[in-house]
Order: C-alpha cells, then structure tokens, then sequence
C-alpha cells in the first residue's frame, strides 16, 4: 500500500514536499461528537500524522444521526475510541490515539501538537482550552453550532475571554450545519498545518436568514490584552 497513491489528489492539489510535511504534524481534537467526528473524517484521511481524539462521553442513540463515525452498535462506548478506530481503518497512515477523559484531565498531560481544534459543546470547556492553548503557545480553532447556524474563529492572538462565558447548553441542532461548520473548520486547519495563509483570529458567523439565503459574517477579534 502506497502513501502517495491514497493521496494522489492532494499530491496534485500541492505537490509531495507540502503532503510529505502533514505526516510531520500533531493536533488534538477535543470532543468526539457531531463536530469531533466531522473533524476526524475530513482530518484523517489528509495525512495528518498524528490526531489524538478526546472525550469521556459515550455514544448516545439519540445523537447517531449527526455524528458520522459512530453505527448503532456503537452505543454506549466511548466516543473518542470508536472515532479513532473508525479513522485507522479509512487511512493506514495515520496514528490515531483515544483519551477516554475530560479536558481537565487530558491538559495536564506532557502533550505538544501543532493545533488543537475545539469540537465541544459548551463555553467553559471552550474558555480552559484557549487558557491551555496560549500556555503552551499552540494555535486553536474553535467551532459551535445551533439549530442552522454556526460560527468557527482561528484564535492566535486573540482571547476566547471576549465571549460571555456561560452554561449555555445548544437548542436543537439540524446535522447537516454540524458537517458544514467542521468543513470550514477542518480546511482552517488542513490550510494552516499545509504552510497556506489563513485569517487569524476572525470569527466567522454563518446563519440562514428568514428568506433562507446562507449569510456569512465576519468580525476581527480583539487580542489578548
């Protein structure tokens, strides 16, 4: 089995110096559900090196229809696990890694990556990541998602603090949102760890509006302080 066969189209897109780099890259996807199984899929097979999946959660019958690595004979494991073992048998070429805890737990490790992708569900959780990702002076993209809207920041200089930190739990989710925002969350990061320019530090707000035209908004994020 050939590297450079299963990934031909990326090798034509930009050449085998740029793909033979990703093989090269570590990141961590903290959370396992609709976005963290997107993240997997659309990560995983584009020849990243090492993707360490993280959650304590497991699968749940009434989330299956959004998180697309998990069948029903997955409920009841471990989110994390069957994510990565569902990544290994779609590409033999990356090592995929399963942390069965929370955040707290998985930040005190000695871990270094090259990006941390935030597909969690709740603001707190969202808060110690960027706390985590400046301390250790690492890149995160974070991503949230409700009913059919969605937003995605590449957070470098700026602070995720400008957010009104709460428990706020999503209303209902349509999956289809949840595989677009991991989509342009995913090319942010494929386009970062591939040495492409990407817009730091800009969040970027998708919505419908009432006459359901797909809107985009932009705003520049203010820098840690």
């Amino acid at each position: 089995m050939e590297r450079e066969s299963y990934f031909k189209r990326q090798i034509e897109l930009w050449g085998s110096e740029t793909q033979e780099s990703l093989a090269g890259k570590r990141i961590a996807i903290i959370g396992s559900g609709g976005l963290g199984c997107s993240l997997a899929l659309a990560l995983g097979t584009s020849g990243i090196g090492v993707i360490d999946m993280v959650d304590f959660d497991t699968v749940s019958f009434h989330n299956i229809h959004r998180q697309v690595a998990f069948t029903l004979a997955d409920e009841g494991r471990n989110k994390a696990r069957v994510a990565a073992e569902f990544i290994s048998k779609k590409n033999p070429f990356v090592e995929m890694g399963a942390y069965e805890m929370d955040f707290e737990s998985f930040s005190s490790l000695a871990h270094s990556y090259d990006l941390i992708l935030d597909a969690t569900d709740n603001l707190p959780v969202r808060e110690k990541i960027d706390r985590y990702a400046k301390s250790i002076a690492t890149p995160w993209i974070y991503a949230s998602v409700e009913e059919f809207n969605g937003q995605v920041c590449f957070f470098d200089e700026a602070s995720f603090g400008v957010f009104a930190i709460s428990d706020h739990k999503p209303a209902g989710i349509a999956a289809p949102i949840v595989m677009h925002i991991a989509s342009l969350q995913a090319n942010l990061a494929l386009r970062y760890l591939a040495g492409l320019s990407v817009a730091k530090d800009k969040l970027y707000y998708l919505y419908f509006d009432q006459g359901g035209e797909l809107v985009t908004q932009k705003f520049a994020m203010p820098k840690s302080k």
